[in-house]
């Protein structure tokens, strides 16, 4: 049977010069990945890299669609919540997926500011800023290439109310090059009466989603034995056992359907794993796995505002989440376009968005109006309420932002939370060895290479793979096929596509400044 391969917006397809017999006289073994979101791209980049015949199904049209992404994380400093080694787990995933998708990663600073509204001081986050600048240094000692972020001493430094008031008096730069040129917007523009000082700025740096998907889409260009079936839906996964060699292992038939064509195609795979992002519950009832999770629907706005007078670092004024003062997010893309995050019920939130799964059903059931919103897209008028709703709270902190113009357009989907904790930002993949099954959820993106190692060791100890490590030279040093055919601008052409076909400027398809 021919199965059909969706080819990449790539108008130049390279077939893979390492080598095919990675297993080392095992006989090829096939994957099949339920879900194209960046868990699943991730982890297929990673698998057809060690010479595994692998299948992404994804109903959208092009991989890594989802829910909103702003920047790296790399810290965790967005989020007061989280304990200490998270935030260092954070720092080193990534650190790690940077450098998988290095073209992806805008170089801008973020700054972090805590308004006087708020209980907590800026002196609170200096011992875990101080632990972060330790595990970055190690990281960079270990191995050069993982200086990413910049030097380790300059991971984060303070700013004064004096030395924001004396910047705001010079004359700002359209590009800046030193990290007192990227503050001179932030003083310009930040209401200093409403905020505690020092203000903290840090190399997290911005993450692109529609250069993600089309780094993603190279790479697994570069595999001839990597099919990637988009416009694709599943309708059912049914155990096969195999009788012959051992009957405790199972493999899985996955049937599927591609748009617009009413037959039914029926692949048998050796392993399945579960990275369907808010969904995942759906194939865990296929399955038969029972587990508990939640989901939450969330949404960021898009805005062009053209005050800015140049590039600015993003902005982040703490706040409770969840409550009508929860954090205000203004993330820069070029040429003046915003995406905006705030984390209450009126703007990033919604007072109904989060749902538990059930007894019956792993799958946490969302209200319809917002499944309608994932599937069909939302409603306009609801849109421009909130799009003008996140205008109007940035504007509490940085005034001339009143004048942002609404771009009735959103970042938005459904994220997974495993388990009962919606504070979790930490998490990667479940495996169920006797019934060749795993599932992938990630809360942040950057865990998703994590979750794909895991499952890489799973296959090694079920004999999927040589356990030789030659196998994951390629891993270790972050050589990847794609990169030695790719440029930057490569990705930024196909990412170009991509924006224009989600409907968004294009310009945010851009970096200002690239690794």
């Amino acid at each position: 049977m021919t199965h059909p391969f969706i080819e990449s917006y790539a108008p130049n397809s390279h077939v893979s010069a390492e080598p095919k017999a990675l297993n080392n006289g095992l006989p090829k073994k096939s994957v099949g990945i339920i879900g194209g979101g960046t868990a699943g791209a991730t982890i297929a980049i990673r698998l057809a890299a060690l010479g595994l015949e692998t299948y992404v199904f994804e109903k959208k049209k092009s991989l890594i669609d989802g829910p909103p992404m702003c920047h790296l994380h790399s810290g965790g400093n967005l989020y007061r919540e989280i304990p200490d080694d998270d935030c260092i787990d954070l720092l080193k995933q990534c650190i790690d997926i940077a450098r998988l998708y290095p073209h992806t990663v805008d170089v801008r600073p973020t700054v972090f500011a805590v308004p006087k509204r708020d209980d907590d001081s800026p002196e609170d986050l200096f011992p875990r800023l101080d632990k972060l600048v330790k595990a970055y240094s190690e990281l960079v000692e270990q191995d050069s290439a993982n200086k990413v972020l910049g030097e380790p001493e300059h991971y984060y430094q303070l700013y004064s109310r004096e030395q924001m008031l004396k910047l705001a008096q010079q004359k700002q730069v359209a590009k800046p090059t030193s990290l007192n040129e990227w503050m001179i917007p932030v003083a310009k523009h930040l209401d200093l009466d409403k905020l505690k000082f020092p203000l903290i700025v840090a190399q997290e740096y911005g993450w692109n989603i529609f250069r993600l998907s089309a780094s993603a889409q190279l790479a697994l260009a570069e595999y001839e034995h990597a099919y990637v079936l988009t416009n694709t839906c599943v309708k059912s996964v049914s155990p096969v056992t195999n009788n012959k060699i051992d009957k405790q292992i199972t493999k899985w038939n996955i049937e599927y359907q591609i748009q617009a064509s009413l037959e039914a195609i029926t692949v048998e795979v050796d392993y399945l794993i579960n990275a369907c992002g808010f969904q995942t519950g759906i194939i865990d009832d296929l399955v038969g796995v029972d587990v508990k999770r939640m989901v939450e629907f969330k949404a960021s706005y898009i805005t062009h505002w053209q005050g800015a007078g140049g590039q600015i670092p993003e902005i982040i004024i703490y706040g409770n989440r969840g409550t009508p003062e929860g954090m205000a997010q203004l993330t820069p893309y070029p040429n003046g376009y915003f995406q905006i995050h705030g984390m209450t019920n009126d703007i990033t939130l919604f007072n109904d968005g989060l749902a538990d799964a059930t007894p019956m059903s792993a799958q946490p059931k969302l209200p319809d109006k917002y499944l309608d919103y994932i599937k069909d897209g939302w409603d306009k008028t609801a849109l421009q309420t909130r799009n003008q709703t996140a205008i109007d709270y940035v504007a509490e902190f940085v005034p001339a932002f009143k004048s942002a113009n609404t771009q009735n357009n959103a970042l938005f989907g459904g994220q997974q939370i495993p388990g009962d904790d919606d504070t979790l930002r930490v998490a990667d993949v479940s495996l169920y060895s006797h019934i060749s099954y795993a599932r992938a959820e990630n809360v942040k993106a950057s865990s998703t290479l994590i979750a794909a190692d895991q499952i890489v060791s799973e296959f090694i100890k079920l004999g999927i793979i040589s356990s030789d490590p030659a196998v994951n030279h390629h891993r270790s040093s972050h050589q990847w096929s794609y990169l030695k055919h790719n440029s930057c601008e490569n990705i930024g052409e196909v990412a170009r596509i991509l924006a224009g076909e989600r409907g968004f400027p294009i310009d945010m398809a851009e970096l200002n400044n690239s690794l």
